[in-house]
């Protein structure tokens, strides 16, 4: 399977020709960056966002900033049609990976693509069993904050839904819920320690229903509700 670009630019030749030209890319395209946004808020498997800073509506400086909010660990590269070094820099610093001006050269599109790729994802998998697995708790792994069913994990892998989740227990060793239940858990334990964020806000973080449901689950996996677990890791650190 080929990484999952998204695409964000408003002109539509531009991203028809920079698509036909890296075909080894599966390309998700967006037009403006709250389209952008609103993609990337949804359970996806996107690997790298390249991003047009000039667009109609919120600049690119600016999508990128919710991006990073969204998604702090996603490759980001900015497109700039300016040889400006400073719009460079201020992309760089709202940690941006990377900028190419246009017109974009392809091969180096691809160097500074495959570069951010490797750095993000390592180099691959062969998409295999195990590789196909391996990917969904990837994509668990990044929408962990967000309500990501056994259907949205197997249509991002092209699986029947029933077939991942008897793969996924034979590899993992545990139920896709289970999995899920556990990083969203992980995440709670390090809001809890490195954080001032209450319980309902974690709850909230974390996409659960209801702050009883969180709890309960927490419970379930850590041992003790995450007040206890608070005071616990506190008082360890005294």
């Amino acid at each position: 399977m080929p990484y999952n670009i998204l695409l964000v630019d408003d002109d539509r030749a531009f991203r028809e020709e920079f698509r036909e030209a890296l075909e080894d890319y599966a390309f998700i395209e967006a037009s403006t960056g709250q389209e952008a946004l609103e993609i990337l808020k949804k359970p996806n498997e996107i690997d790298l966002v390249i991003l047009d800073v000039m667009m109609p509506g919120m600049k690119g400086t600016e999508v990128l900033k919710d991006m990073k909010r969204i998604a702090p660990d996603l490759g980001i590269i900015i497109l700039t049609g300016y040889s400006s070094k400073d719009i460079a820099v201020d992309a760089l610093k709202g940690h941006a990976d990377d900028y190419m001006e246009k017109p974009v050269r392809i091969n180096t599109a691809k160097e500074v693509i495959e570069k951010i790729l490797c750095s993000k994802e390592g180099n691959g998998e062969a998409y295999d069993t195990h590789g196909n697995v391996e990917r969904v708790k990837r994509f668990i792994e990044r929408n962990f904050h967000k309500k990501v069913s056994l259907v949205d994990a197997a249509m991002a892998v092209s699986l029947s839904p029933k077939y991942l989740s008897r793969i996924f227990r034979q590899e993992a060793g545990v139920g896709f819920s289970d999995f899920k239940s556990q990083v969203k858990i992980e995440n709670a334990k390090k809001w809890l320690t490195t954080t001032g964020y209450n319980v309902n806000q974690i709850s909230d973080k974390l996409g659960y229903e209801n702050v009883e449901s969180f709890i309960r689950t927490f419970k379930k996996y850590a041992g003790a509700t995450p007040s206890e677990y608070r005071k616990k890791i506190q008082k360890m650190e005294k």
